[in-house]
């Protein structure tokens, strides 16, 4: 397994997430390439890919600044179904937390839904503990 950073977002990048979004969630769109590209261009994209090479998972590292400091988030690790229990999570998001104490940031956040268990193992097993703090979302209509 390699793990790699987009450069430049292609066809082959879209159509390996349009087969891995819907083993994260249901309720999202694809990217089409314009859109991948603005992720790939304002934040970390990670792929990680098999031995023949195809892309088997992906994470988005998110690096932003506020008043108190540099945050970062881990978002959308997918990785898919054929390949889970490999390693490739694990890989993926220790690379991402590689990225984020490199850039030297107070913290690095994630989510992951309680019926992910693996994935929650996972990230426990990894350092990450969970904040006491409440969680709200705005839905805009």
């Amino acid at each position: 397994m390699k793990i790699e950073q987009v450069a430049e977002a292609t066809e082959e990048h879209v159509e390996a997430i349009r087969g891995l979004l819907p083993q994260l969630t249901a309720a999202r769109t694809p990217p089409t390439l314009e859109q991948l590209q603005d992720v790939v261009s304002s934040q970390t994209l990670l792929v990680a890919r098999d031995d023949t090479g195809r892309i088997v998972g992906t994470l988005t590292l998110v690096l932003y600044r506020v008043s108190s400091g540099l945050k970062g988030r881990i978002e959308d690790v997918i990785v898919d179904e054929s390949t889970r229990g490999q390693g490739v999570g694990d890989a993926l998001t220790r690379e991402g937390m590689r990225r984020a104490n490199e850039a030297k940031v107070l913290m690095l956040e994630l989510n992951s839904m309680p019926f992910r268990e693996s994935a929650n193992r996972l990230y426990k097993r990894l350092g990450f503990v969970r904040k006491p703090t409440n969680v709200y979302v705005w839905w805009p209509r």
